[in-house]
Formats: C-alpha cells, sequence, structure tokens
C-alpha cells in the first residue's frame, strides 16, 4: 500500500483483518450491546487499568462509544478494533491503534480482554497481527505499548512480542485512585524490529 495523501480522512485502510483464531474489525453500529456485555463481565479486572472503567455503562453508552470510535476510525483520528472469535463470533476484547501521528506515523496500541478469554494468548496473538497491520497497512515507522508499572500481564505481551522497553516515566500519570504511578514505555521501530 502506498500511502501518499496529505490528510489521513483520504488513506484507504483495511476495515478487518485475521489472525488464527480472531477477526480483527473496526467497530460497526449496534456493536455497543456486545461490548457492554465484555464490560460488564469483566469491569473487576479493567477497573485498575482503565480510567472509562470506573463505573459499568449503560448499553446506550457503550453504544454511544461505539459510534464515536466508528467516526473516529472512519476520519483516521482514532482506530479502535474489536477482537471476535472467529469460531464462535464472540466479542473477546478491544484494542486499537491509538494516539496516531500520522506524519510521523506513530502509533500506540492499547488492549483488553474479555475476563472468561482471559489467560488464552488471545492478546499476545492480537497486538501481533495489529502490529503487522500498521507495519504493512499503515506504514508504522514507531509502534508503542505504555502500561501501568504495576500492570505485569501488559507488560508481558509486549515483551513476548518483542517490544524493546525504552523506559520508566515516573510518576507520570495519575490511576483511577489519583494516586501517582509509574508509565512503561516499549516500542518497535521501523529498521531496528521491523
Amino acid at each position: 500500500m502506498s500511502i501518499k495523501p496529505t490528510d489521513p480522512i483520504l488513506y484507504t485502510i483495511p476495515e478487518s483483518f485475521e489472525s488464527k483464531r480472531l477477526l480483527i474489525r473496526a467497530p460497526l453500529w449496534e456493536d455497543g450491546v456486545r461490548v457492554n456485555e465484555a464490560v460488564k463481565e469483566s469491569i473487576e479486572e479493567l477497573r485498575p487499568w482503565m480510567p472509562w472503567a470506573g463505573n459499568i455503562p449503560t448499553i446506550e453508552e457503550s453504544e454511544l462509544s461505539i459510534r464515536r470510535s466508528r467516526l473516529q476510525f472512519l476520519d483516521r483520528t482514532d482506530l479502535r478494533l474489536l477482537l471476535i472469535l472467529k469460531e464462535t463470533g464472540q466479542l473477546i476484547g478491544s484494542s486499537g491503534l491509538h494516539r496516531i501521528d500520522w506524519q510521523s506515523r506513530k502509533f500506540e496500541i492499547g488492549y483488553w480482554v474479555r475476563t472468561s478469554f482471559g489467560n488464552k494468548g488471545y492478546i499476545t496473538e492480537a497486538v501481533e497481527a495489529i502490529t503487522n497491520y500498521a507495519v504493512h497497512e499503515l506504514q508504522a515507522n514507531r509502534i508503542e505499548i505504555r502500561c501501568d508499572g504495576r500492570n505485569v500481564r501488559s507488560s508481558r505481551v509486549a515483551e513476548r512480542l518483542g517490544f524493546t522497553l525504552e523506559g520508566i516515566l515516573r510518576n507520570d500519570k495519575c490511576d483511577v485512585d489519583g494516586s501517582l504511578r509509574d508509565t512503561m514505555v516499549f516500542s518497535k521501530v521501523r529498521g531496528v524490529e521491523f
């Protein structure tokens, strides 16, 4: 793919792709109910790490979030992706490419998995596929994974996939309780890791 237009809204970007077990796709209208079910099931595991998980959203709030994400995908300001198990069609989590800098081709991968699908390698599989998508479809020069310094499960995903720990930003953000926390910054860069 050769991305040449100056305005990202002109980029032709595939809205779905697959890994071995997953369909990874952009959000669509009416996905809110499925996302809401996954968030409700997983709220206790999400709450310590995701600022948006302070309260269980209503179905309407989840649908609003999906519709905003759909619009952001179309205008290329944020590329949220849903993780669907190919075998059953069940939504098992969410990921995406965030904090995009189109000029430098920098993307940050975020992710979470539904509690009942944790510890099965789905997030590692998804992040690997999303990394490849960013490299091949979006000509990424830099891909980051940032996580709370205490989030061992998240940092292990980055390590398993060969992301380099560039550093730890001390007292970088407040956690959901307002306490200062450290942020681990992992990356892959063109010419070094891909």
